[in-house]
């Protein structure tokens, strides 16, 4: 977790604020004692909120529903044949 100083912070606010949206929680320090923590917000799920405290994951940029599924084109085989059908060949 990266140290930030009180006046640090002061003077460079929007810096460190776009690390904590980003999902990079930041200790603030104050004579070098932590006197605070920024944290992202929550997502409402503890293992989520956990996976990005630990940077395995980061959430998303843009809120919103996720983009739909390409459509195939007509008489396009779904992926999911053709590995099966690849599969298959290595088999014999």
């Amino acid at each position: 977790m990266e140290r930030v100083g009180v006046r640090e912070l002061r003077q460079n606010l929007s810096v460190y604020l776009r690390k904590v949206k980003r999902g990079q929680a930041l200790e603030v320090t104050e004579r070098g004692k932590t006197v605070a923590r920024l944290v992202p917000p929550s997502t409402g799920d503890e293992y989520w909120d956990r996976q990005i405290a630990l940077g395995k994951v980061r959430p998303p940029s843009k809120p919103g529903p996720l983009p739909k599924p390409v459509k195939l084109p007509p008489g396009a085989k779904p992926l999911s044949e053709i590995l099966q059908e690849m599969r298959d060949s290595e088999r014999f």
